[in-house]
């Protein structure tokens, strides 16, 4: 066999490779995604997060109210991971 021919033979069966390969890759059929049927868990509410919430919207008038600086405090012992101190006592209790 000539070099001529066998190159010509090699590059006819590298062309039909790759037109196999395209053809078999168009005529896939994509499956559709596959919808879930489990219910999405809801994260249980969190007073905290709420108050925490409220505070920011509150802006810097937050800053004056005792309920925002216990949520403040709370909020940086759990960030901390510190145990929570207990909310101070309101009122007077001694007497």
């Amino acid at each position: 066999m000539d070099g001529k021919v066998l190159a010509r033979i090699g590059a006819v069966v590298f062309v039909a490779i790759a037109i196999t390969a395209t053809v078999i890759d168009m005529t896939r059929q994509e499956e559709p995604p596959r919808v879930s049927t489990a219910p999405a868990l809801q994260p249980p509410t969190d007073p905290l997060r709420a108050t925490l919430r409220r505070c920011q919207q509150l802006g810097v008038a937050a800053s004056n109210e005792v309920e925002c600086l216990a949520a403040w405090a709370q909020s940086r012992d759990r960030f901390l991971g510190r145990p929570t101190t207990p909310a101070a006592p309101q009122g007077n209790e001694g007497q």
